[in-house]
Protein backbone atom coordinates (compact mmCIF):
# COMPACT_ATOMS: atom_id res chain seq x y z
CA UNK A 1 0.00 0.00 0.00
CA UNK A 2 3.12 2.17 0.27
CA UNK A 3 3.43 4.78 -2.44
CA UNK A 4 6.42 6.11 -3.90
CA UNK A 5 6.63 9.68 -5.31
CA UNK A 6 9.76 10.67 -7.54
CA UNK A 7 10.40 14.03 -9.63
CA UNK A 8 12.20 14.99 -12.32
CA UNK A 9 15.23 17.72 -11.47
CA UNK A 10 17.82 19.25 -13.80
CA UNK A 11 19.82 16.75 -16.10
CA UNK A 12 17.16 14.21 -15.67
CA UNK A 13 17.81 13.14 -12.09
CA UNK A 14 15.25 11.15 -9.99
CA UNK A 15 15.00 12.56 -6.55
CA UNK A 16 13.59 10.43 -3.38
CA UNK A 17 12.36 10.99 -0.38
CA UNK A 18 14.09 8.91 2.41
CA UNK A 19 10.98 7.21 3.43
CA UNK A 20 11.14 6.12 -0.24
CA UNK A 21 14.33 4.61 -0.44
CA UNK A 22 13.94 2.55 3.16
CA UNK A 23 10.94 1.25 0.83
CA UNK A 24 12.80 -0.09 -1.80
CA UNK A 25 15.56 -1.32 0.52
CA UNK A 26 12.74 -3.58 2.26
CA UNK A 27 11.39 -4.61 -1.15
CA UNK A 28 15.00 -6.19 -2.26
CA UNK A 29 15.18 -7.34 0.41
CA UNK A 30 12.13 -9.28 0.93
CA UNK A 31 13.44 -10.52 -2.89
CA UNK A 32 16.64 -11.73 -1.66
CA UNK A 33 17.19 -15.85 -0.79
CA UNK A 34 16.37 -16.50 2.97
CA UNK A 35 19.29 -16.50 5.11
CA UNK A 36 21.43 -13.83 2.87
CA UNK A 37 19.21 -10.37 2.91
CA UNK A 38 20.56 -7.87 0.16
CA UNK A 39 20.19 -4.38 0.03
CA UNK A 40 20.61 -3.18 -3.60
CA UNK A 41 21.07 0.55 -4.39
CA UNK A 42 20.32 2.94 -7.24
CA UNK A 43 23.37 2.84 -9.80
CA UNK A 44 24.02 6.11 -12.07
CA UNK A 45 22.82 9.45 -11.50
CA UNK A 46 19.77 7.86 -9.17
CA UNK A 47 22.78 6.79 -7.03
CA UNK A 48 24.49 10.58 -6.64
CA UNK A 49 20.56 12.25 -5.97
CA UNK A 50 20.51 9.28 -3.58
CA UNK A 51 23.56 9.42 -1.60
CA UNK A 52 23.23 10.20 2.06
CA UNK A 53 24.88 14.48 2.01
CA UNK A 54 28.02 14.31 4.35
CA UNK A 55 27.84 15.32 7.68
CA UNK A 56 30.45 16.64 9.79
CA UNK A 57 33.41 19.43 8.93
CA UNK A 58 32.14 19.55 4.97
CA UNK A 59 28.94 21.66 6.10
CA UNK A 60 31.95 24.36 7.19
CA UNK A 61 34.39 26.12 4.87
CA UNK A 62 36.96 23.68 4.50
CA UNK A 63 37.02 19.60 4.32
CA UNK A 64 37.24 16.97 6.26
CA UNK A 65 41.00 16.57 5.49
CA UNK A 66 41.95 20.03 6.28
CA UNK A 67 40.15 19.98 9.63
CA UNK A 68 41.92 16.71 10.49
CA UNK A 69 45.24 18.06 9.65
CA UNK A 70 44.57 21.34 11.07
CA UNK A 71 43.20 19.38 14.68
CA UNK A 72 46.49 17.54 14.60
CA UNK A 73 49.03 20.25 14.13
CA UNK A 74 46.50 22.53 16.17
CA UNK A 75 49.76 23.50 18.98
CA UNK A 76 52.07 23.86 16.35
CA UNK A 77 50.13 25.95 14.50
CA UNK A 78 48.73 28.43 17.08
CA UNK A 79 52.46 29.02 18.58
CA UNK A 80 53.64 29.99 15.05
CA UNK A 81 50.52 32.56 14.60
CA UNK A 82 51.41 33.89 18.54
CA UNK A 83 55.16 34.29 17.53
CA UNK A 84 53.92 36.25 14.44
CA UNK A 85 51.63 38.11 17.26
CA UNK A 86 54.83 39.09 19.37
CA UNK A 87 56.36 40.00 15.76
CA UNK A 88 53.61 42.46 15.25
CA UNK A 89 53.75 44.14 18.40
CA UNK A 90 57.40 44.83 17.99
CA UNK A 91 57.31 46.37 14.47
CA UNK A 92 54.49 49.01 15.14
CA UNK A 93 55.43 50.40 18.78
CA UNK A 94 58.52 52.60 17.27
CA UNK A 95 56.81 55.18 15.55
CA UNK A 96 54.60 56.92 17.98
CA UNK A 97 56.99 56.50 20.91
CA UNK A 98 60.60 57.61 18.79
CA UNK A 99 59.51 61.27 20.09
CA UNK A 100 59.71 60.30 24.00
CA UNK A 101 62.57 57.86 23.43
CA UNK A 102 64.11 61.01 21.87
CA UNK A 103 63.68 62.58 25.22
CA UNK A 104 64.78 59.48 27.16
CA UNK A 105 68.42 59.59 25.05
CA UNK A 106 68.39 63.75 25.08
CA UNK A 107 69.11 63.22 20.83
CA UNK A 108 68.16 64.93 18.17
CA UNK A 109 65.56 64.10 15.77
CA UNK A 110 68.20 62.84 13.10
CA UNK A 111 70.14 61.05 15.56
CA UNK A 112 67.15 59.16 16.92
CA UNK A 113 65.34 58.13 13.41
CA UNK A 114 69.09 55.78 12.97
CA UNK A 115 67.14 53.58 15.96
CA UNK A 116 64.71 53.46 13.01
CA UNK A 117 67.32 51.96 10.82
CA UNK A 118 68.96 49.72 12.91
CA UNK A 119 66.06 47.76 13.94
CA UNK A 120 64.96 47.47 10.13
CA UNK A 121 68.44 46.46 9.09
CA UNK A 122 69.00 43.78 11.65
CA UNK A 123 65.35 42.82 10.28
CA UNK A 124 66.32 42.06 6.81
CA UNK A 125 69.66 40.33 7.92
CA UNK A 126 67.60 38.62 10.61
CA UNK A 127 65.88 37.48 7.27
CA UNK A 128 68.62 36.06 5.48
CA UNK A 129 69.88 34.16 8.46
CA UNK A 130 66.85 32.66 9.79
CA UNK A 131 66.85 29.74 7.49
CA UNK A 132 70.07 28.68 9.21
CA UNK A 133 68.08 27.34 12.30
CA UNK A 134 65.49 25.79 9.89
CA UNK A 135 67.04 22.75 9.16
CA UNK A 136 66.01 20.14 12.13
CA UNK A 137 62.77 21.06 14.05
CA UNK A 138 64.19 21.15 16.98
CA UNK A 139 66.66 24.41 16.14
CA UNK A 140 63.89 26.08 14.60
CA UNK A 141 61.95 26.19 18.09
CA UNK A 142 64.82 27.15 20.28
CA UNK A 143 65.09 29.70 17.42
CA UNK A 144 61.72 31.05 17.68
CA UNK A 145 61.60 30.42 22.12
CA UNK A 146 65.32 32.59 22.12
CA UNK A 147 63.88 35.39 19.78
CA UNK A 148 59.93 35.86 21.16
CA UNK A 149 62.16 35.80 24.24
CA UNK A 150 64.68 38.25 23.03
CA UNK A 151 61.21 40.87 22.25
CA UNK A 152 59.91 41.31 26.14
CA UNK A 153 63.56 41.67 27.06
CA UNK A 154 64.02 44.28 24.61
CA UNK A 155 61.09 46.19 25.89
CA UNK A 156 61.85 45.75 29.05
CA UNK A 157 65.43 47.04 28.94
CA UNK A 158 64.15 50.22 26.71
CA UNK A 159 63.20 52.47 29.65
CA UNK A 160 67.14 51.73 31.28
CA UNK A 161 68.61 52.75 27.81
CA UNK A 162 69.24 56.54 28.16
CA UNK A 163 72.31 56.77 25.34
CA UNK A 164 70.66 56.65 21.64
CA UNK A 165 74.03 54.29 20.47
CA UNK A 166 72.82 51.95 23.12
CA UNK A 167 69.08 52.09 22.26
CA UNK A 168 69.85 51.17 18.81
CA UNK A 169 72.16 48.66 19.33
CA UNK A 170 69.35 47.21 21.85
CA UNK A 171 67.01 47.53 18.64
CA UNK A 172 69.24 45.87 16.27
CA UNK A 173 68.72 43.17 18.63
CA UNK A 174 64.93 43.19 18.37
CA UNK A 175 65.10 43.63 14.43
CA UNK A 176 67.62 40.21 14.73
CA UNK A 177 65.01 38.12 16.60
CA UNK A 178 61.40 40.12 14.28
CA UNK A 179 63.75 38.35 11.34
CA UNK A 180 64.00 34.75 12.52
CA UNK A 181 60.69 34.68 13.04
CA UNK A 182 59.60 36.24 10.40
CA UNK A 183 61.36 33.70 8.30
CA UNK A 184 60.62 30.60 10.87
CA UNK A 185 57.15 31.06 11.43
CA UNK A 186 56.38 31.25 7.62
CA UNK A 187 58.87 28.09 6.63
CA UNK A 188 57.37 26.33 9.38
CA UNK A 189 53.79 26.37 8.33
CA UNK A 190 54.55 25.92 4.71
CA UNK A 191 56.49 22.49 5.64
CA UNK A 192 53.43 21.75 7.71
CA UNK A 193 50.61 22.21 5.27
CA UNK A 194 52.28 22.62 1.80
CA UNK A 195 49.82 22.56 -0.63
CA UNK A 196 47.08 23.75 1.83
CA UNK A 197 49.44 26.47 3.06
CA UNK A 198 47.46 29.85 1.70
CA UNK A 199 44.60 29.85 4.28
CA UNK A 200 47.12 29.36 7.26
CA UNK A 201 49.45 31.77 6.02
CA UNK A 202 46.81 34.35 5.78
CA UNK A 203 45.84 33.21 9.22
CA UNK A 204 49.22 34.21 9.93
CA UNK A 205 49.79 37.50 8.97
CA UNK A 206 46.53 38.77 9.98
CA UNK A 207 48.16 37.75 13.72
CA UNK A 208 51.33 40.57 12.79
CA UNK A 209 48.44 42.80 11.78
CA UNK A 210 46.67 42.12 15.09
CA UNK A 211 49.68 42.79 16.85
CA UNK A 212 51.01 46.21 14.80
CA UNK A 213 47.40 47.26 15.51
CA UNK A 214 47.57 46.47 19.16
CA UNK A 215 50.80 47.86 20.08
CA UNK A 216 50.18 51.80 19.26
CA UNK A 217 46.92 51.73 21.34
CA UNK A 218 49.12 50.43 24.06
CA UNK A 219 51.62 53.16 23.84
CA UNK A 220 49.25 56.06 22.82
CA UNK A 221 47.73 56.57 26.49
CA UNK A 222 51.73 57.12 28.17
CA UNK A 223 52.69 59.34 25.15
CA UNK A 224 53.84 62.91 25.82
CA UNK A 225 51.45 66.00 24.89
CA UNK A 226 54.21 68.54 25.50
CA UNK A 227 57.80 68.97 24.87
CA UNK A 228 59.02 66.22 27.39
CA UNK A 229 62.82 67.58 27.96
CA UNK A 230 61.93 70.83 30.42
CA UNK A 231 64.06 73.81 29.67
CA UNK A 232 64.10 77.79 30.10
CA UNK A 233 63.79 77.92 26.66
CA UNK A 234 60.14 77.20 24.34
CA UNK A 235 61.83 75.69 21.26
CA UNK A 236 59.61 76.31 17.98
CA UNK A 237 58.54 72.65 17.72
CA UNK A 238 57.29 71.97 21.12
CA UNK A 239 53.34 72.98 20.28
CA UNK A 240 53.43 70.74 16.88
CA UNK A 241 54.70 67.50 18.90
CA UNK A 242 51.50 65.54 17.23
CA UNK A 243 52.62 66.84 13.34
CA UNK A 244 56.20 65.94 13.92
CA UNK A 245 55.50 62.08 15.78
CA UNK A 246 53.02 61.81 12.61
CA UNK A 247 55.02 63.03 10.14
CA UNK A 248 57.91 60.92 11.28
CA UNK A 249 59.65 58.28 8.97
CA UNK A 250 62.49 55.61 9.03
CA UNK A 251 66.06 57.23 8.24
CA UNK A 252 64.14 60.08 6.18
CA UNK A 253 64.07 62.95 8.99
CA UNK A 254 64.63 65.71 6.39
CA UNK A 255 61.56 67.16 6.26
CA UNK A 256 61.64 67.73 9.65
CA UNK A 257 65.15 69.40 10.05
CA UNK A 258 63.76 73.39 10.56
CA UNK A 259 61.96 71.92 13.99
CA UNK A 260 64.75 72.72 16.84
CA UNK A 261 63.68 70.46 20.26
CA UNK A 262 65.59 70.76 23.03
CA UNK A 263 68.21 67.95 23.96
CA UNK A 264 69.15 69.03 27.51
CA UNK A 265 66.79 69.68 30.52
CA UNK A 266 64.82 67.61 32.82
CA UNK A 267 63.13 64.58 30.91
CA UNK A 268 59.59 64.03 32.29
CA UNK A 269 58.10 60.94 30.25
CA UNK A 270 55.29 57.73 31.27
CA UNK A 271 56.58 56.08 27.86
CA UNK A 272 58.37 53.49 30.33
CA UNK A 273 55.17 51.84 31.37
CA UNK A 274 53.86 51.38 27.45
CA UNK A 275 56.94 49.60 27.28
CA UNK A 276 56.56 47.27 30.42
CA UNK A 277 53.33 46.28 29.51
CA UNK A 278 53.93 45.21 26.02
CA UNK A 279 56.79 43.06 27.67
CA UNK A 280 53.88 41.72 30.24
CA UNK A 281 51.81 41.22 26.90
CA UNK A 282 54.70 39.19 25.02
CA UNK A 283 55.57 37.04 28.07
CA UNK A 284 53.10 33.91 27.32
CA UNK A 285 54.54 33.83 23.55
CA UNK A 286 57.99 32.23 24.62
CA UNK A 287 55.84 29.95 27.21
CA UNK A 288 54.37 28.50 24.46
CA UNK A 289 56.97 27.93 21.79
CA UNK A 290 58.61 26.11 25.25
CA UNK A 291 55.03 24.10 25.68
CA UNK A 292 55.66 23.17 22.22
CA UNK A 293 59.70 21.91 22.66
CA UNK A 294 58.15 20.26 26.03
CA UNK A 295 55.75 18.58 23.75
CA UNK A 296 57.91 17.72 20.74
CA UNK A 297 60.15 15.84 23.15
CA UNK A 298 63.01 18.15 22.44
CA UNK A 299 64.07 19.64 25.86
CA UNK A 300 67.07 18.13 26.87
CA UNK A 301 65.71 16.36 29.92
CA UNK A 302 63.19 14.67 27.02
CA UNK A 303 64.91 14.00 24.34
CA UNK A 304 65.21 10.21 25.55
CA UNK A 305 61.68 9.95 26.38
CA UNK A 306 59.36 7.87 23.88
CA UNK A 307 57.36 9.75 20.84
CA UNK A 308 53.73 9.80 21.96
CA UNK A 309 51.48 7.39 20.07
CA UNK A 310 49.01 8.88 17.20
CA UNK A 311 45.27 8.72 17.47
CA UNK A 312 43.68 6.08 15.14
CA UNK A 313 42.46 9.15 12.65
CA UNK A 314 45.47 10.88 12.76
CA UNK A 315 47.82 7.55 12.32
CA UNK A 316 45.05 6.64 8.87
CA UNK A 317 46.32 9.80 8.05
CA UNK A 318 49.59 9.08 8.08
CA UNK A 319 49.00 5.65 6.13
CA UNK A 320 47.05 7.42 3.59
CA UNK A 321 49.81 9.81 2.83
CA UNK A 322 52.85 7.50 2.90
CA UNK A 323 50.77 5.75 0.11
CA UNK A 324 50.36 8.98 -1.74
CA UNK A 325 53.54 10.08 -1.32
CA UNK A 326 52.99 13.46 0.03
CA UNK A 327 54.26 14.79 2.74
CA UNK A 328 52.12 17.62 3.27
CA UNK A 329 50.33 15.51 5.84
CA UNK A 330 53.34 14.35 7.54
CA UNK A 331 54.77 15.60 10.80
CA UNK A 332 57.35 18.83 10.91
CA UNK A 333 59.16 16.86 13.19
CA UNK A 334 59.99 13.88 11.06
CA UNK A 335 60.35 16.17 7.37
CA UNK A 336 63.50 15.96 5.47
CA UNK A 337 65.02 19.15 4.42
CA UNK A 338 63.79 19.76 1.13
CA UNK A 339 65.30 22.82 0.39
CA UNK A 340 65.01 25.60 3.07
CA UNK A 341 67.89 27.52 4.49
CA UNK A 342 69.15 30.28 4.63
CA UNK A 343 69.72 32.90 2.22
CA UNK A 344 73.25 32.16 1.35
CA UNK A 345 72.66 28.07 1.58
CA UNK A 346 70.42 28.75 -1.41
CA UNK A 347 73.15 30.55 -3.06
CA UNK A 348 75.63 27.62 -2.93
CA UNK A 349 76.66 26.07 -6.94
CA UNK A 350 75.13 22.72 -5.15
CA UNK A 351 72.23 23.80 -5.00
CA UNK A 352 71.56 24.28 -8.81
CA UNK A 353 73.06 21.35 -10.48
CA UNK A 354 70.54 20.32 -13.12
CA UNK A 355 67.73 22.92 -12.01
CA UNK A 356 65.98 24.73 -14.97
CA UNK A 357 66.27 28.72 -15.54
CA UNK A 358 62.71 29.03 -14.67
CA UNK A 359 63.81 27.69 -11.08
CA UNK A 360 66.06 31.08 -10.41
CA UNK A 361 63.40 33.40 -12.51
CA UNK A 362 60.15 32.29 -10.20
CA UNK A 363 62.27 32.93 -6.98
CA UNK A 364 63.51 36.32 -8.52
CA UNK A 365 60.44 37.14 -9.95
CA UNK A 366 58.19 36.05 -6.50
CA UNK A 367 61.02 38.37 -4.66
CA UNK A 368 60.60 41.48 -6.91
CA UNK A 369 56.72 41.30 -6.70
CA UNK A 370 57.13 41.42 -3.22
CA UNK A 371 60.22 44.06 -3.43
CA UNK A 372 57.33 46.12 -5.05
CA UNK A 373 54.32 45.45 -2.87
CA UNK A 374 55.87 45.44 0.51
CA UNK A 375 57.59 48.68 -0.59
CA UNK A 376 54.58 50.30 -1.43
CA UNK A 377 53.21 49.47 2.17
CA UNK A 378 55.63 50.90 3.99
CA UNK A 379 56.10 54.10 1.81
CA UNK A 380 52.25 55.33 2.22
CA UNK A 381 52.13 54.25 5.28
CA UNK A 382 55.09 56.30 6.10
CA UNK A 383 54.49 59.28 3.92
CA UNK A 384 50.68 59.57 3.57
CA UNK A 385 50.16 61.96 6.38
CA UNK A 386 52.51 64.15 5.09
CA UNK A 387 51.01 64.53 1.65
CA UNK A 388 47.72 64.44 3.25
CA UNK A 389 48.74 68.19 5.04
CA UNK A 390 50.57 69.49 2.40
CA UNK A 391 49.60 71.19 -1.06
CA UNK A 392 46.52 70.82 -2.65
CA UNK A 393 44.88 68.74 -0.02
CA UNK A 394 46.24 70.57 2.91
CA UNK A 395 44.03 68.50 5.19
CA UNK A 396 44.19 69.40 9.06
CA UNK A 397 46.58 67.70 11.42
CA UNK A 398 44.31 65.72 13.70
CA UNK A 399 42.04 64.23 10.78
CA UNK A 400 45.07 63.61 8.23
CA UNK A 401 46.64 61.67 11.61
CA UNK A 402 43.65 58.88 11.11
CA UNK A 403 45.39 58.02 7.39
CA UNK A 404 47.82 55.76 8.85
CA UNK A 405 45.64 54.11 11.29
CA UNK A 406 43.06 53.26 8.75
CA UNK A 407 45.53 51.89 6.33
CA UNK A 408 46.95 49.36 8.74
CA UNK A 409 43.09 49.05 10.10
CA UNK A 410 42.03 47.83 6.84
CA UNK A 411 45.19 45.93 6.37
CA UNK A 412 44.38 44.10 9.27
CA UNK A 413 40.77 43.22 8.52
CA UNK A 414 41.48 42.32 4.85
CA UNK A 415 43.85 39.74 6.16
CA UNK A 416 41.12 38.58 8.67
CA UNK A 417 38.76 38.16 5.19
CA UNK A 418 41.33 36.41 3.40
CA UNK A 419 41.52 33.67 5.39
CA UNK A 420 38.18 31.80 4.37
CA UNK A 421 38.62 33.18 0.90
CA UNK A 422 42.08 31.84 0.35
CA UNK A 423 40.58 28.36 1.09
CA UNK A 424 37.85 28.49 -2.32
CA UNK A 425 40.61 30.85 -4.33
CA UNK A 426 43.63 30.09 -5.60
CA UNK A 427 46.42 31.81 -4.50
CA UNK A 428 47.57 32.88 -8.57
CA UNK A 429 44.01 34.17 -8.53
CA UNK A 430 44.41 36.17 -4.85
CA UNK A 431 47.79 37.73 -6.21
CA UNK A 432 45.70 39.01 -9.31
CA UNK A 433 42.87 40.46 -7.59
CA UNK A 434 45.77 42.61 -5.09
CA UNK A 435 48.01 43.57 -7.73
CA UNK A 436 45.16 44.81 -9.91
CA UNK A 437 43.52 46.52 -6.93
CA UNK A 438 46.36 48.80 -5.75
CA UNK A 439 47.06 49.58 -9.51
CA UNK A 440 43.98 51.30 -10.26
CA UNK A 441 43.48 52.62 -6.53
CA UNK A 442 46.93 54.18 -7.63
CA UNK A 443 44.94 55.39 -10.62
CA UNK A 444 41.68 56.42 -9.43
CA UNK A 445 44.12 58.65 -6.53
CA UNK A 446 46.14 60.58 -9.16
CA UNK A 447 42.69 61.07 -10.90
CA UNK A 448 40.85 62.10 -7.72
CA UNK A 449 43.91 63.77 -6.73
CA UNK A 450 42.21 66.81 -4.78
CA UNK A 451 39.77 65.21 -3.09
CA UNK A 452 39.90 64.18 0.49
CA UNK A 453 37.19 61.93 1.01
CA UNK A 454 38.37 59.72 -2.11
CA UNK A 455 42.28 59.88 -0.15
CA UNK A 456 40.27 58.18 2.29
CA UNK A 457 38.50 55.85 0.35
CA UNK A 458 41.67 54.97 -1.46
CA UNK A 459 43.97 54.59 1.72
CA UNK A 460 41.11 51.91 2.45
CA UNK A 461 40.96 50.06 -0.58
CA UNK A 462 44.71 50.40 -0.72
CA UNK A 463 45.25 48.43 2.76
CA UNK A 464 42.16 46.10 1.52
CA UNK A 465 44.46 45.12 -1.71
CA UNK A 466 47.85 45.03 0.31
CA UNK A 467 46.43 42.85 2.85
CA UNK A 468 47.01 39.14 1.31
CA UNK A 469 49.54 39.99 -0.95
CA UNK A 470 52.67 38.29 0.77
CA UNK A 471 50.92 35.36 2.02
CA UNK A 472 49.57 34.59 -1.57
CA UNK A 473 52.59 35.10 -3.42
CA UNK A 474 54.85 33.17 -0.74
CA UNK A 475 51.83 29.52 -1.25
CA UNK A 476 51.86 30.45 -5.13
CA UNK A 477 55.35 30.37 -5.34
CA UNK A 478 56.17 27.47 -3.39
CA UNK A 479 53.61 25.51 -5.02
CA UNK A 480 54.99 26.53 -7.83
CA UNK A 481 58.68 25.08 -6.81
CA UNK A 482 56.96 22.12 -5.30
CA UNK A 483 58.80 22.68 -1.97
CA UNK A 484 61.92 22.19 -3.11
CA UNK A 485 63.59 25.52 -3.48
CA UNK A 486 64.30 29.00 -1.59
CA UNK A 487 61.35 30.62 -2.21
CA UNK A 488 60.29 31.85 1.56
CA UNK A 489 63.71 33.29 2.74
CA UNK A 490 64.09 34.64 -1.09
CA UNK A 491 60.81 36.67 -0.76
CA UNK A 492 61.04 37.25 2.76
CA UNK A 493 64.12 38.79 1.72
CA UNK A 494 63.03 41.02 -0.99
CA UNK A 495 59.99 41.46 0.84
CA UNK A 496 62.33 43.52 3.58
CA UNK A 497 64.47 45.06 0.88
CA UNK A 498 61.86 46.09 -0.56
CA UNK A 499 60.17 48.00 2.44
CA UNK A 500 63.33 49.73 3.26
CA UNK A 501 64.79 50.85 0.37
CA UNK A 502 61.28 52.39 -1.14
CA UNK A 503 61.00 54.56 1.95
CA UNK A 504 64.38 55.82 1.23
CA UNK A 505 63.87 56.23 -2.79
CA UNK A 506 60.20 58.04 -2.31
CA UNK A 507 61.45 60.18 0.77
CA UNK A 508 64.13 61.68 -1.15
CA UNK A 509 62.05 62.17 -4.37
CA UNK A 510 59.22 64.09 -2.59
CA UNK A 511 61.83 66.13 -0.77
CA UNK A 512 63.14 67.14 -4.62
CA UNK A 513 59.85 66.94 -6.65
CA UNK A 514 57.32 67.73 -4.12
CA UNK A 515 54.38 65.95 -2.40
CA UNK A 516 52.24 65.00 -6.03
CA UNK A 517 55.21 62.33 -6.50
CA UNK A 518 53.95 60.78 -3.79
CA UNK A 519 51.02 59.26 -5.92
CA UNK A 520 53.23 58.66 -8.95
CA UNK A 521 55.83 56.81 -7.75
CA UNK A 522 52.78 54.58 -6.18
CA UNK A 523 51.66 54.14 -9.59
CA UNK A 524 54.95 53.20 -11.11
CA UNK A 525 55.53 50.51 -8.43
CA UNK A 526 52.08 49.04 -9.07
CA UNK A 527 52.72 49.04 -12.63
CA UNK A 528 56.44 47.17 -11.86
CA UNK A 529 54.10 45.02 -9.53
CA UNK A 530 51.83 44.21 -12.32
CA UNK A 531 54.69 43.29 -14.61
CA UNK A 532 56.60 41.11 -12.28
CA UNK A 533 53.03 38.93 -11.72
CA UNK A 534 52.55 38.99 -15.32
CA UNK A 535 56.79 37.48 -15.83
CA UNK A 536 55.70 34.83 -12.80
CA UNK A 537 53.08 33.85 -14.36
CA UNK A 538 54.89 32.77 -17.63
CA UNK A 539 57.68 31.76 -15.77
CA UNK A 540 55.24 29.13 -13.75
CA UNK A 541 54.38 27.86 -17.03
CA UNK A 542 57.51 26.84 -18.29
CA UNK A 543 58.41 25.12 -14.94
CA UNK A 544 58.37 21.27 -14.89
CA UNK A 545 56.16 19.45 -12.97
CA UNK A 546 56.57 16.27 -11.61
CA UNK A 547 54.33 13.77 -12.85
CA UNK A 548 54.17 12.10 -9.25
CA UNK A 549 52.29 15.34 -8.41
CA UNK A 550 49.78 15.26 -11.84
CA UNK A 551 48.33 12.12 -11.96
CA UNK A 552 47.62 9.17 -10.02
CA UNK A 553 47.64 5.74 -10.72
CA UNK A 554 44.94 4.48 -12.64
CA UNK A 555 45.27 1.28 -10.58
CA UNK A 556 44.69 3.00 -7.05
CA UNK A 557 41.38 4.36 -5.98
CA UNK A 558 41.47 7.47 -4.25
CA UNK A 559 41.52 7.45 -0.53
CA UNK A 560 38.71 7.07 1.51
CA UNK A 561 37.11 10.40 2.36
CA UNK A 562 39.40 12.74 -0.67
CA UNK A 563 37.69 12.38 -3.66
CA UNK A 564 39.95 14.50 -5.20
CA UNK A 565 43.35 16.20 -4.80
CA UNK A 566 42.90 20.08 -2.92
CA UNK A 567 44.39 22.62 -5.52
CA UNK A 568 45.92 25.58 -3.79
Amino acid sequence: GAQVSSSRGVGGRVWLSGAARAFLGRAERSRAPRGRPRLVLPRGDLARSCAPREAGPRMWWWDARVTTLFKRNLQPTLTYWSVFFSFGLCIAFLGPTLLDLRCQTQSSLSQITWVFFSQQFCLLVGSCLGGIFKRTLAQSLLALFASSLAISVVFAIIPFCHNVVVLAVVMAMAGLAMGCIDTLSNMQLVKIYQKDSAVFLQALHFFVGFGALLSPLIADPFLSDTNCILTNVTANGSSNLPHIRKSLVPHHPGNLSHYDLPTKGLVVTRVSYAFWIMALINLPVPFAVFLLLYKERLVPCCQNSSPPLLPADELALETRAADKDDSSTSSPKIQPDIGHGDLFGCCQSKNFRGVPCSYFAVHVTGALLLFMTDGIMGEYSGFVYSYAVEEPLSVGHKMAGYLPSLFWGFITMGRLISIPVSYRMKPATMVFINVVGVLVTFFLLLIFSYSVVFLFVGTASLGLFLSSTFPSVLAYTEDILQYKGCATTVLVTGAGLGEMVLQLLVGSIIHDQGSYSFLVCGTIFGALAFIFYVFLLFFHRMHPQPRSDMDLSPDKPPPMGEPELYQS
